[in-house]
């Protein structure tokens, strides 16, 4: 799989992800729309804070090896080279913080969490929301940026199922997540949240029409 802004699933994944779908919706009356995106937000704060950090790292560097570096400018101009430095320093450290890593380490879970949660309702009232006859319609969200995965179910299944029960459908696709094996992670999501809407929404034979498309959506 390719990741970053060019986000691309092989041929192979795609169908591993469709089939994780179908083997789940044969035991079930919903619907599951799996997505993957990039990132959830551009969390510009962290290339700020990153730019910041380098411009006062370069800063203080500067400050206390100043013995070294001062006698080879022109002494009207030191304080010229000082601040070009600290500029030049500081876009420097907001490219740096355009990078997955150090944006995890500048940002909170819960700032990260709240902009996958945000993500998701969008991506849920374009693709899902009222559009099964029975709002059965369940989106399975992974945000590759922050490794998180969030599960929103229509408004019917909501009522049939505790929210504890959708954690726990996260949960059991966290540690695949974190070792870097998306697809993995996602199919694990799937059926897990099978096992789930077996139980609550059970397959109707003869009346289990397949409503939305089971292949992953990729933004």
């Amino acid at each position: 799989m390719e990741a970053g802004s060019g986000l691309k699933l092989t041929v192979e994944e795609q169908a591993q992800i469709t089939s994780a779908v179908q083997a789940v919706e044969r035991r079930t009356n919903a619907e599951i729309v799996p997505m993957l995106v990039a990132r959830s937000g551009l969390y510009r704060d962290a290339q700020y804070q990153a730019g910041l950090i380098a411009a006062l790292l370069v800063l203080a560097v500067l400050l206390t090896c100043e013995t070294w570096w001062l006698p080879w400018g022109w002494h009207a101009s030191n304080a010229a080279w000082l601040v070009c430095a600290v500029i030049l320093a500081y876009a420097g450290g907001t490219r740096i913080g355009m990078w997955a890593p150090v944006i995890r380490l500048l940002t909170s879970q819960d700032r990260m969490r709240q902009k996958v949660i945000m993500r998701a309702e969008r991506a849920f009232a374009q693709h899902v929301g009222a559009q099964t006859r029975d709002r059965n319609g369940v989106l399975i969200m992974l945000s590759m940026l922050e490794k998180h995965i969030y599960v929103l179910p229509d408004g019917s299944l909501a009522e049939l199922v505790a929210a504890e029960r959708w954690n726990h459908v996260v949960q059991v696709a966290i540690e695949r997540l974190h070792q870097d094996d998306i697809v993995g992670g996602l199919s694990q999501a799937i059926h897990a949240c099978g096992s789930v809407l077996a139980e609550a929404c059970p397959d109707r034979p003869g009346d289990n029409p397949n409503e939305l498309p089971d292949t992953v959506i990729q933004e």
